[in-house]
This record gives C-alpha cells, structure tokens and sequence, in this order.
C-alpha cells in the first residue's frame, strides 16, 4: 500500500504514541509490583497469588501489544506498512485507521 506522506506522518505518530502508553503502562506495573510482602495468613498469600497472575496475565498483553506496535514502526520504516504479512495484499485503510499496528488484512483476519 502506499501511503502519501501525510498518511505516512499520522501512522507513524500514533503508532509512537501507542508506545509511549504501552511502555508508562509496563513501567507501572513494574513499580506497583510488592508480591509476597507482608503476607501475615494463607487468605492473604491466596489473595497476593490472584493478584500476581492477574497482573502477569496483564503484562503479557501489553509486552504482546508493544511487539506488534514495534513491529508496525518497523514495516512503516521499512516501506512495507499496509502489506498484509500473510498474503501480501494491501490492508484496509479503515483496517489501519482502526488498528495501526495490524499486519494483516481483513480476509486474512477472518482465517486467523
């Protein structure tokens, strides 16, 4: 696909942005993260376990989502930003304004 520059510009600008917000996330987590201190009873040390995994489950989403952002900025610098990974077709334009980071386009989306 091939974006005009302005098109090019606004990508690559939330794509950064989506970044940004991705890593302030991660770094929260990481910084609110105390498992295990201060566990004075078994209900407690159940409680601090849920917690842990639930926030893990949590950090896994978003180091997955700031993969496929990353991923995005590199195919944008590469030249090849809005070519399905899959098949090599050009992605939607809606597909991109709604997802930036997508690397597949809507029919390869619905055989995923």
């Amino acid at each position: 696909m091939t974006l005009n520059p302005e098109q090019r510009e606004g990508f690559m600008e939330k794509l950064q942005k989506e970044e940004q917000h991705l890593l302030f996330d991660l770094r929260e987590i990481e910084k609110n993260k105390n498992f295990g201190d201060d566990v004075d009873d078994f209900e407690e040390k159940t409680d601090e376990t849920e917690e842990m995994a639930n926030t893990l489950g949590v950090k896994h989403s978003l180091d997955s989502q700031l993969a496929e952002v990353r991923s995005a900025i590199e195919r944008l610098n590469a030249g090849t930003y809005g070519v399905c990974t899959k098949c090599g077709r050009d992605i939607e334009l809606a597909v991109l304004e709604a997802f930036p980071s997508s690397a597949l386009c809507k029919e390869c989306k619905r055989g995923a």
